[in-house]
């Protein structure tokens, strides 16, 4: 059995992921063999110690992983051996609104995550994947996939013509840009490179912003709509970001507070988002039944989700490094 101490690379010396032994499944378990897993700036927090609520120490991380069921429970009757599977971010949340209990049931987070050769779940815990996607890329889907879904599609039931916002290049503003446009709504991107905001106008963006070189974004994305402001905006920032939201936003539009990139904390005056009647939705991930819908416009339109890299196992540390440096464009995964 091998075991990595994250210590290595952010100095914490309690975190430890491992190849597991095969374990058994009970009664309406599962038994996954892990093929890939993907990373979040929500797993970067936790092995860094800065995620709250954490479960004590020692974690196995990551949320989202993809693999095939080689064993099943008793009871077992949503999946067969053979199939392969994704697991959901909370294993309680099936449907319904969010409550506490569901909420603590948060894999690599509340509980052991994926990070592993062979994970354990309730049949309820999983969804099958669209057969036309490799393993990796079906490995992006549980966290930020389902977050795009629903900020956009069920919460934001955005329309055609709309106008939709992206803070930058990671994994949920690339799955945004895609459901937006089969949604055919018009998008624009912001990011600090040159070379992203190139390669987000080959996927179909209608207009990019250089925050760098435009530090007043807000400004120039209401120019960019003819004064009237965005119909939606997808806040990946946060404290450092939001208020320029605010200003960018249309009257009556919505702001869906995703991230925290830029800080947790701010001075906020409330009174834009009474004057112009907006919407501030904050997006925790979704339910199951939000992941198959998803699944499903993903298999009908053959989205293909944007892997920026993918590590080895042994390579893991090095992933979450290269996480840390901000980067990437999509996602980042590692393969087992």
């Amino acid at each position: 059995m091998k075991a990595y101490v994250i210590k290595d690379t952010f100095g914490i010396d309690s975190l430890i992921f491992t190849e597991r032994p095969e374990p058994i499944p009970g009664p309406n378990q599962l038994l996954i063999k892990l093929r890939a897993v993907s990373l979040n700036a929500r797993d970067l927090m936790v092995v860094k110690g800065v995620y709250t609520p954490i479960k004590p120490l020692p974690l196995i991380p990551v949320s989202d992983g993809v693999g095939e069921v080689i064993a099943v429970g008793e009871g077992v009757t949503r999946v067969k051996i053979g199939d392969r599977v994704a697991s959901i971010f909370m294993q309680k949340w099936l449907a319904g609104k969010l409550t506490a209990e569901k909420a603590q049931s948060d894999l690599g987070g509340s509980q052991d995550g994926m990070l592993v050769e062979y994970a354990v779940l309730h049949e309820d815990g999983v969804v099958h994947v669209p057969e036309h996607l490799s393993d990796e890329e079906a490995a992006t889907l549980p966290c930020a996939g389902v977050t795009a879904w629903h900020a956009l599609i069920t919460e934001g039931d955005v329309k055609a013509g709309e106008t939709v916002l992206l803070q930058g290049t990671g994994g949920v503003s690339m799955f945004a840009l895609q459901f937006a446009k089969i949604a055919g709504a018009r998008v624009i991107v912001t990011s600090s490179s040159d070379e992203k905001l190139e390669r987000v106008r080959q996927l179909g963006a209608s207009d990019e912003i250089n925050y760098k070189q435009t530090p007043n974004w807000d400004e120039k994305a209401r120019e960019l709509t003819g004064g009237v402001g965005l119909d939606h905006i997808m806040e990946v920032g946060g404290a450092g970001t939001f208020a320029k939201s605010l200003r960018a936003v249309r009257l009556g539009g919505q702001i869906s507070l995703i991230g925290v990139l830029t800080g947790m904390a701010a001075d906020l005056n409330i009174v834009p988002i009474v004057q112009q009647n907006v919407r501030v939705q904050g997006i925790h991930v979704g339910h199951r039944d939000m992941f198959e819908d998803m699944n499903r416009a993903i298999a009908q339109h053959q989205l293909r989700p944007i892997v920026d890299r993918v590590f080895s196992f042994d390579e893991t540390p090095e992933a979450f490094e290269y996480m840390e440096k901000g980067a990437h464009f999509g996602k980042i995964c590692i393969r087992f």
